[in-house]
């Protein structure tokens, strides 16, 4: 610390960023997070009868929806995690297991089960459902909105426009359907369909969230200004530990899709190209202090970078490894970047590291690697650290893919072992 006092250019040593990182909440019973390979709720080991299988990238839409219902329910469960072919190979073993490599899939009391809304229909069997069931009359009317909404959503984004008339004409298909959801929120008074949350809203949660980031990145289209009951149901959901935890953020969607859904298509109006610049690099919120955040409802903790600074450290060595500088040209810039992270000193990195701290920047994951703030205030530190550099301040990343997110691949980090120590990267 001495030498930070003498110098003020001079970043923080791994050990005294340690000393800084927040302590690691048990993943097991603590909040809802990406993190946890087991869930307990306060029972025991004895009490699990299922596993979730999930992808390691916590993205995929499909398995947010079954993983939200067991933490909503509370069901003790354990979780294998497994690669999407978009992020890397797929583990034999899992394909072994389930032929198609399908995700997500359960074994509940020893029996398989695939597709979401069938592992659904199971855990209500088996533990009773979350509000009106999946079949129930009302239930199985908004799930065929969800649908309708879904197939107006990707043909808005995902299928090029000619000319500014298609353009609209993508735009009013897909709000005639928003429209009737927001109707459908407003129809009982509350924030929820049919009245308390229950597995009517839980259908709707990983599609909409996927919605609200990707027309505000492709289309400059803010749905939560433009849909008021769909804005009240975001910040009623924002106020559950549950969805916190297993909520992504827009720059993660935002780059994520493309590969999954064949292509996003951007509109090329100035907001739109104004949105998305502010999506990738900052500063957030992306609208400014003057009009809500689309993002979310919910402040920044008081302990954002210091989770941040903690999900940084665990992977320390692979991030340094994985980056275009390699560990000895990242090293002393990652440093720099978490000084201003944790202290907000401005701590200029080595000349010519710009592209690498970007690098990183581009490819947090929110919930994966950290929740939404902290992953902005990482986001944040390092694009400001970026800024600073004598040779080249204004220098990119190399692109993030759109065909595929291989940069995502899972596999350097599931052969670090998470007791690997940190004094092999110490400075």
């Amino acid at each position: 610390m001495a030498a930070m006092l003498d110098d003020p250019c001079q970043p923080l040593g791994w050990r005294e960023l340690e000393a800084q990182a927040k302590p690691e909440v048990d993943p097991a019973e603590g909040p809802t997070n990406a993190q946890a390979v087991l869930r307990l709720f306060g029972g025991t080991e004895r009490d699990v009868r299922v596993t979730l299988y999930r992808d390691h990238h916590a993205w995929c839409p499909y398995c947010q929806k079954v993983w939200l219902w067991l933490e909503e329910r509370r069901v003790p469960y354990r979780i294998r995690k497994v690669t999407m072919f978009c992020y890397g190979q797929k583990e034999r073993w899992y394909t072994d297991l389930v032929s198609s490599g399908m995700l997500p899939a359960l074994e509940l009391d020893g029996c398989q089960i695939t597709e979401s809304d069938r592992i659904l229909e199971a855990l209500e069997a088996a533990f009773g459902p979350l509000g009106p069931g999946m079949n129930d009359p009302a239930v199985l009317a908004l799930r065929q909105l969800e649908r309708l909404l879904f197939r107006a959503w990707c043909q808005w984004l995902c299928v090029p426009s000619r000319d500014a008339g298609e353009e609209a004409r993508g735009r009013s298909g897909f709000e005639r359907f928003a429209q009737r959801f927001d109707a459908a929120l407003s129809a009982e008074g509350g924030p929820f369909l049919l009245g308390a949350f229950s597995t009517a809203d839980l259908v709707f949660v990983p599609y909409v969230e996927r919605m609200n980031a990707s027309l505000a990145y492709y289309k400059g289209y803010l749905l939560r200004e433009a849909f008021p009951a769909i804005d009240r149901w975001f910040i009623a959901l924002e106020g559950r530990s549950t969805y916190l935890g297993t909520q992504s953020d827009f720059h993660t969607h935002a780059h994520d899709l493309p590969p999954q859904m064949g292509g996003c298509h951007a509109s090329g109006t100035a907001e739109q190209r104004h949105l998305a610049a502010r999506i990738d690099a900052g500063p957030w919120p992306v609208l400014g202090p003057e009009r809500p955040d689309p993002e979310t409802s919910q402040s920044t903790p008081a302990d954002a970078a210091a989770t941040a600074l903690a999900r940084v450290l665990k992977h320390r060595l692979t991030l340094l490894e994985r980056n275009p500088l390699g560990p000895e040209g990242l090293d002393r810039p990652l440093r720099c970047a978490l000084t201003h992270l944790i202290t907000g000193r401005d701590c200029p990195p080595p000349a010519g590291s710009a592209s690498g701290l970007r690098y990183l920047r581009d490819r947090i994951c929110v919930p994966r690697d950290m929740p939404l703030h902290a992953a902005r205030r990482l986001r944040s530190s390092l694009e400001r650290t970026a800024s600073h550099d004598p040779l080249d301040p204004m220098a990119m990343a190399e692109p993030i893919p759109l065909r595929h997110r291989r940069d995502q691949d899972p596999a350097p980090f599931l052969a670090v072992k998470a007791g690997t120590p940190f004094r092999r990267a110490w400075r």
